[in-house]
């Protein structure tokens, strides 16, 4: 069993920063992809960030320029780095990570946060 756990929300005012962590952890596994997605109350959730495991980048246009995604690949974790934040930034961030290994027989399978709240007050 491979469990992710977010860290790192809370409330920030506008323009301010925050910074989520996310740790897998679990046996003999290897990641394919680790990612950030969001979902504000009534809404869907939506992809706010991923990495692969060869550090490729993708991030939503709402956040482009603001938000950072990076991973310590040495300790499972991905980061986000959010600056400028918005009102609209508010929502539940959760983390996703793709993964396989001798426990999945290779193929890939996909674990997910409990998610962290993310306020940001105007």
């Amino acid at each position: 069993q491979v469990h992710v756990v977010e860290s790192g929300g809370g409330l920030a005012q506008a323009g301010g920063s925050l910074k989520l962590s996310c740790a897998a952890s679990g046996s003999a596994f290897s990641v394919d992809a680790m990612g950030w997605y969001r979902q504000a109350p009534g809404q869907e959730r939506e992809l706010v960030a991923t990495i692969t495991g060869g550090s490729r980048t993708n991030y939503a246009d709402s956040v482009k320029g603001r938000f950072t995604i990076s991973r310590d690949a040495a300790k499972n974790t991905v980061y986000l780095q959010m600056a400028s934040l918005k009102p609209e930034d508010t929502a539940v961030y959760y983390c996703k990570l793709n993964y396989r290994g001798p426990t999945t027989g290779w193929g890939t399978r996909e674990s997910w946060g409990q998610g962290t709240q993310v306020t940001v007050s105007s």
